[in-house]
């Protein structure tokens, strides 16, 4: 089961930031992300998401490399398998980009949008769906990163080591048996 983190940050280039280092981390396969959108809010109020997964560029190419091969096909039926070729890639590029604008994929755009609004002007928050991770490695690394956690679906003691891992403070011992 995924987790959801959102941690909101004082400056509109920070969630940038943390992303680009979650990206790192990936490589590193300290931490599995299962999706990501930066939201910052500019200071005339407005909110400007960037999705972490480009679902139009995707669904574009991979519907213009079916289209071209079904096209190629049926170019081959009617003797013509250039112009098929042409049209298939035409027609399932343009199909596949639509199909790609309207689904939604991880994390819901709306819930983004509304958290996002709660946001002073010149701030950002990165939304994270976590499948798994690293935790000690993680936080250490996000540790230099000044953010609060708005909303959270880790328990309450994974929640307070990650705000305390933001804020530059210790993190809360827990009591191990003698």
């Amino acid at each position: 089961m995924s987790e959801l983190i959102v941690v909101a940050f004082d400056e509109p280039n920070k969630a940038d930031e943390v992303l680009n280092e979650l990206r790192t981390l990936q490589q590193g396969y300290l931490i599995d992300l299962e999706d990501a959108v930066v939201a910052v809010r500019r200071s005339d109020g407005k909110v400007q998401l960037k999705q972490s997964v480009n679902l139009v560029g995707m669904s574009a190419a991979s519907g213009g490399l079916w289209g071209a091969l079904w096209g190629t096909l049926v170019g081959l039926l009617f003797l013509n398998p250039l112009i098929g070729f042409a049209m298939g890639t035409m027609v399932g590029a343009g199909t596949g980009a639509l199909a790609g604008a309207l689904s939604d994929y991880g994390i819901d755009d709306n819930f983004v949008r509304e958290l996002a609004k709660t946001l002073s002007p010149n701030s950002s928050a990165i939304f994270i769906l976590v499948r798994k991770m690293q935790p000690e490695k993680v936080l250490s690394e996000l540790s230099r990163f000044r953010g609060r956690v708005l909303r959270t679906s880790l328990s309450p003691e994974q929640e307070a080591r990650l705000q305390a891992a933001l804020s530059g403070i210790a993190a809360p011992e827990t009591e191990t048996p003698p």
